[in-house]
């Protein structure tokens, strides 16, 4: 199985107008166009009933003392964790590829709405729901496809793990508000294949290129 897109290539630096927040020299970051990029995959094996799709960050900073204090920095050695950045499960094996901006075109302060999305398929939460619970300005659930916004005080640049799985069910024993450690469990035993393309980001004017 093969995964593609014409929006970024494997292993190099995703467009800013595909992330949550791009540079500013004045303020660090600034909101950024958020649309989802172009995913196409191949070669699926006959028996696939249904395709998952997620994108994960698995370079986020396990504490956030440091995340985007002045005069500090999110060192490199600091342990990191799984940040979903997008959760879509049930497309329908005749689903092949998904357009740049049909998931997602802007940054919508506290979140998309879910979950029943394009095609039939359906949407999980992505950790800005977790990330943002406490500002009284973007709270909410965050569904679907939200980009690239790592620290902008980091010491490493983030990769962004985007995944197509291959499953042998049309739909996933889900229901109600589920993310993706909740996906990952219930598709443990029907993965039939799967895909990945990654690309990298960073906000931290010192690391790039």
């Amino acid at each position: 199985m093969k995964l593609t897109s014409t929006s970024f290539s494997d292993g190099q630096e995703i467009p800013g107008k595909f992330s949550f927040c791009t540079p500013d020299p004045a303020h660090h970051v600034c909101l950024g166009n958020n649309i989802n990029p172009h995913l196409a995959w191949s070669d699926a094996p006959a028996d696939t009933k249904s395709f998952v799709v997620i994108c994960h960050d698995p370079d986020v900073p396990s504490q956030g003392d440091d995340v985007n204090q002045e005069g500090r920095s999110v060192p490199a050695a600091l342990p990191r964790v799984d940040f979903f950045h997008w959760v879509l499960i049930d497309l329908p094996a005749t689903v092949k590829a998904i357009a740049e901006g049909e998931f997602s075109n802007k940054v919508t302060p506290r979140g998309k709405p879910g979950l029943q999305a394009a095609e039939g398929s359906r949407q999980g939460i992505n950790n800005y729901t977790d990330w943002f619970a406490n500002d009284h300005d973007m709270s909410g659930d965050y569904y679907g496809y939200d980009g690239p916004c790592p620290p902008w005080n980091d010491e490493i640049i983030h990769h962004y793990i985007f995944t197509v799985y291959a499953l042998d069910i049309e739909k996933l024993p889900l229901d109600g508000k589920f993310g993706g450690p909740e996906v990952r469990t219930a598709m443990l035993g029907h993965i039939l294949a799967e895909a990945c393309l990654t690309g990298t980001y960073t906000l931290n004017a010192s690391l790039q290129a």
